[in-house]
């Protein structure tokens, strides 16, 4: 598989998403949304569903599942740090965001499922992995605080914009042609799964006999 390196600017356009592919490596400039929240998601839901506005305009926006510890300093909201969490416990939610939203790259650690990988291809959306324990390392990317919505939310489930800079590398792991680098290695995995089961059951008859 040939992959390739991006350096790509927010908001994506349809045309930079498309030529993107599974395994490529991923570097963004500009503004993203982070929350590490279940109750957040469904309140964004909740927003669309109702019909109401949300605090801000995600439509095609890249949306992260990123944890975040914000602090005041003289009026100002300081983000100390962010950290990747893990994107599977959205997987009933991110379908109907992504197409209600027509987001453009969503992320974190750990893939989504192919339902939700299905509205992203619908759509023109990224899955984008990010570093698992790299906290440090995406957090300088961090340049500016844009804004922190739903600030009655414990710190790292508010909706947190920041504007970053060279914010990566972030793993393509499901592009938007539908390809899923998770899928992949589960498929691979099941695949190896009775050659290591009678790999182990040859052990325990070889132990046997010996016993």
């Amino acid at each position: 598989m040939s992959t390739k390196t991006h350096q790509l600017d927010l908001p994506l356009t349809e045309a930079a998403v498309l030529a993107l592919g599974v395994g490529d490596a991923v570097y963004l400039n500009g503004e993203i949304v982070i929350s590490a929240g279940l109750p957040t998601h469904q309140r964004i839901i909740d927003c669309i569903t109702d019909g109401k506005p949300l605090p801000i305009d995600l439509t095609g926006a890249a949306l992260f599942h990123l944890g975040s510890y914000s602090r005041e300093v003289d009026g100002k909201f300081e983000v100390l740090y962010m950290n990747p969490t893990t994107s599977t416990r959205f997987n009933p939610m991110m379908p109907f965001i992504i197409r209600s939203l027509k987001l453009r790259a969503v992320g974190g650690k750990g893939g989504l499922d192919m339902n939700c990988a299905k509205a992203m291809q619908e759509v023109g959306c990224v899955y984008l992995s990010f570093l698992g324990g790299g906290c440090a390392l995406i957090s300088e990317a961090i340049k500016e605080v844009v804004s922190v919505k739903w600030d009655d939310l414990i710190s790292h489930y508010r909706l947190v914009t920041l504007r970053v800079e060279n914010l990566g590398p972030l793993t393509v792991g499901i592009d938007a042609h539908g390809n899923s680098l998770y899928e992949t290695l589960h498929a691979s995995a099941e695949q190896k799964l009775p050659e290591i089961m009678n790999g182990l059951n040859e052990r325990r008859k070889a132990a046997a006999t010996h016993d």
